[in-house]
């Protein structure tokens, strides 16, 4: 291990001994805008108290120049990723002066330069720490301190960090801008933005309080910056958690930046929250786009009390922040906007992410056994968000919204600016609920795993309801007919249960939904004549919420070989095209095409994949004008056209503008279509030119590169691999899609070539590459053979490898001999 991958124990000693009292940060970024200028000039001033003689902290850059521990010159004692500090006094003020380097990869603070206007923009994103790269400080959620950042930069950018400027000095062409402090903040918290971005302000008011509200992004993405409707989301989401959490919004200002090339969707940091421009839609968008915009403003917005305000110790309580604004994002967006559908998209798409994961070798318990920084980097999943969300959906149900959001607010008044474990959130709970927390905690909070729930049907009413991996569940039987092909709800039946076996009376019913209204985390499967019905009035079902439920239904019993590809498939292709929802639409066309890719037999693929396209270009033909539906199905098209080229001159059809009334033929759309041209060997590099041309934006740049990595040619895909694996001045964008590009139509036979090879990479990979840009090419690369062979080689091989590595790689591999064992099933069965 190195010294970058701090440990839980080291830290534990490190904070017992160290009492951070405040922080300054000074930045230069002046020369950030000249590309031959790799790194800048960064002083970090930590005051603290002392009990130990030495400690150490943590930096990761191009060099430390200085360091001056109570005014005295020491010795620069670094190794790249620690400072060591000796001969400590019981009071302490250290300045290191040092030379960060600017990120390529999104860690860190990233430089951008835009290929529309060649200006150059910076963020930082620290999450879980990555601070370390542009200030020394000590790396750990634990140590709270009062932070103080001053950036000087080019006159005319916009300069932001977490507070609002106290002052700002112009010399001549550049711009000294000192914030003002922070209120105790983590160090993963810090946040700064520079560069010519735009701005549009508001504010919001509540009682005598005024927070200023901001949006930001790039000049050449302001187009699409949809301010009016992101604002409104903010207001209305501040006035719920005010009055939700009796707590006022403590961070001063709200400002929300949305930045180039952002790793993930979206960073809590307080003040100055930072989101992926994947959020500014360039063309037509969803509902469903639209909701999850708002539903991720609303989980950000929620970090700033379950996070910000109140902090985990350590990483094992991850799930203290992320399952409870997870929660929250749907919550709110139900109860404070017009989204209040939201629990659809949750249940449907959000839960799905859930069962994944804990199907998975590497399930935990969402309170998680985290011993270093590796292993928290890999815990931001599926159990810490969406499964823990959904337990507290459960929690909720089980002891009452108004027990539980007392529970909240006295956790925030008695820890504000604190840290906390799991155990000082149940002492609240239970003093708000007067109920026992501590077996619902054991049962749901700290076990791995969920329950299947199914029901033998007996003679009149009688029914038994089975679970698996039995836990106490509260939830509702939704009963439905089958009246003229349509299926009408009859009645719910309430229904506690907690082991394997459970009699029930039911009243006789087609379609019986085990976890109607989604009360309970489970997966729950359709008896046989449930299924018989769903298969007849599936779209006929007039709640979305339970039509998703069917759906998910429908997918985990394919996922886990109990429902046949073939039939899956038929369902799809017949009830898809009448869904209104179009969260629950667009997850049915990108499972189907996942189905279809993974989970049949090769024999079998090519002519699904054409009856799919097929399916989809009908679909698409049928859809209102100007619809959702019209949106997806058309981007399904283009997904399917990229395996199978019978449709080829259709596809060139709509690039031309000859395709349905009213679909929108945006940039995004248009590169769809031509990536599936070109992985079908039917464009190439003048096309692409010609589109870049068309589209010379970072998006369109990125796109130009996929698509010329898609290019169906053995040497080119040879160039893809040699590129990702070396090429260090790929951007974190452009090695995602040279990695698509590599795996692009499915072609397995000009790349498996490279299956043995990538098993000799990966290691030197995860040694040698930051964490974020190793995962990416250990998933992505990672090869689909027809077995096992290679991997569980290198596993027997490799059993000292790095325990993050191997979990990766583990979770491939699972994800592998499922489709192998869904495939090999196909054979034997018939529905």
């Amino acid at each position: 291990m190195t010294s970058a991958n701090l440990t839980r124990t080291e830290t534990a000693a490190r904070s017992a001994g160290i009492t951070l009292l405040r922080t300054r940060l000074e930045l230069d970024v002046t020369g950030a805008a000249d590309p031959g200028v790799t790194g800048f000039p960064t002083a970090s001033t930590l005051e603290f108290d002392a009990t130990a003689d030495e400690t150490w902290v943590d930096f990761l850059g191009e060099d430390v120049s200085e360091v001056l521990l109570n005014d005295a010159p020491q010795e620069v004692e670094w190794d790249g990723a620690r400072i060591r500090l000796a001969g400590l006094a019981a009071h302490n003020v250290v300045v290191i002066r040092a030379t960060g380097a600017y990120s390529r990869s999104g860690e860190g603070l990233h430089r951008f330069v835009d290929p529309v206007d060649g200006n150059t923009y910076l963020y930082t994103h620290d999450e879980p720490a990555d601070a370390r790269r542009f200030m020394a400080c000590f790396e750990q959620p634990d140590m709270k301190a009062p932070l103080t950042v001053s950036v000087t930069a080019l006159a005319g950018w916009e300069v932001l960090a977490n507070q609002s400027a106290a002052s700002v000095q112009v010399e001549g062409d550049v711009q000294t801008v000192e914030f003002a402090p922070t209120r105790p903040l983590s160090s993963y918290l810090v946040c700064v933005a520079a560069g010519p971005y735009v701005r549009v302000t508001s504010e919001w008011r509540r009682d005598d309080l005024v927070v200023p509200l901001s949006v930001l992004s790039r000049a050449s993405m302001a187009e699409h910056l949809a301010a009016v409707e992101i604002l409104e989301i903010t207001r209305q989401g501040l006035d719920f958690f005010a009055e939700a959490f009796a707590f006022p919004y403590p961070w001063g200002k709200y400002d929300q930046i949305f930045v180039p090339e952002y790793n993930i969707g979206a960073m809590e940091n307080p003040g100055l929250v930072t989101f992926t421009e994947s959020y500014l839609y360039r063309g037509a968008a969803t509902r469903a786009q639209r909701q999850a915009r708002a539903n991720t403003i609303l989980h950000e917005m929620a970090h700033m009390w379950f996070g910000d305000l109140v902090t985990m110790r350590w990483w094992d309580d991850l799930w203290l922040k992320e399952s409870f604004a997870d929660y929250m994002g749907a919550h709110a967006s139900v109860a404070a906007t017009e989204f209040t559908d939201a629990w659809v998209a949750f249940a449907n798409r959000r839960k799905a992410w859930a069962y994944t994961q804990d199907q998975l070798p590497s399930t935990h318990p969402i309170v998680a056994d985290i011993a270093d920084l590796e292993a928290a980097k890999l815990n931001f999943d599926g159990i810490t968000y969406a499964k823990g969300a959904a337990v507290l959906k459960q929690l909720v149900a089980f002891v009452g919204e108004e027990a539980f959001f007392d529970g909240a607010r006295r956790y925030f008044a008695r820890h504000a600016y604190g840290n906390t474990t799991l155990e000082d959130l149940l002492v609240e709970l239970e003093r708000a609920s007067g109920r026992d927390m501590r077996a619902w905690a054991q049962a749901w909070l700290q076990t791995t795993g969920m329950s299947t729930l199914s029901m033998e049907r007996g003679d009149g009413e009688g029914a038994v309801l089975v679970q698996t991996d039995p836990r106490p569940h509260r939830l509702q039987i939704g009963l439905y007919g089958l009246e003229d092909g349509r299926l009408v709800l009859r009645r719910h039946v309430p229904v506690d249960i907690a082991d394997e076996r459970t009699a029930v009376v039911l009243p006789d019913a087609d379609l019986v939904l085990l976890n109607d209204g989604d009360l309970t985390y489970a997966k729950a499967r359709l008896d046989d004549r449930s299924l018989d019905a769903a298969e007849r009035g599936l779209s006929s079902l007039g709640d979305p919420l339970a039509r998703g439920l069917v759906w998910s239904a429908l997918w985990n019993a394919t996922r886990d070989g109990e429902l046949g590809v073939a039939r899956y498939l038929a369902i799809v292709e017949a009830h898809a095209p009448a869904e209104t929802d179009s969260a629950l639409l667009g997850g049915a066309v990108l499972n189907a095409a996942t189905a279809i890719g993974h989970y049949l037999p090769d024999a079998e693929r090519a002519g699904a994949r054409r009856a799919w396209l097929d399916a989809t270009w009908q679909a698409l033909g049928k859809a209102e004008a100007g619809s959702d539906a019209q949106l997806i199905w058309a981007r399904a098209f283009a997904a399917a056209a990229s395996f199978d080229d019978s449709r080829r001159l259709d596809v060139s059809s709509l690039l031309i503008g000859a395709g349905p009334r009213g679909l929108p033929m945006d940039a995004d759309l248009r590169w769809e279509l031509l990536t599936a041209l070109v992985a079908t060997g039917h464009a190439g590099a003048e096309e692409i030119t010609e589109e870049h041309l068309r589209d010379h934006t970072a998006s369109g740049r990125t796109a130009a590169l996929a698509a010329a990595a898609s290019t169906p040619n053995a040497l080119v895909r040879a160039a893809d691999w040699r590129a990702a694996w070396s090429d260090l001045t790929l951007t974190n964008d452009h090695l995602d899609a040279t990695i698509r590009g590599f795996g692009a139509g499915g072609r397995r036979d000009l790349v498996e070539t490279f299956d043995e090879e990538y098993f000799t990479r990966i290691e030197s990979a995860w040694a040698e590459r930051s964490i974020e840009i190793a995962r990416r090419l250990v998933i992505g690369l990672y090869p689909d053979t027809e077995t096992t062979e290679l991997v569980d080689a290198w596993l027997e091989s490799h059993p000292q490898a790095p325990a993050a590595l191997r979990r990766i790689v583990l979770e491939q591999r699972d994800h592998q001999q499922r489709a192998i064992r869904v495939r090999e099933l196909q054979g034997a069965r018939v529905g």
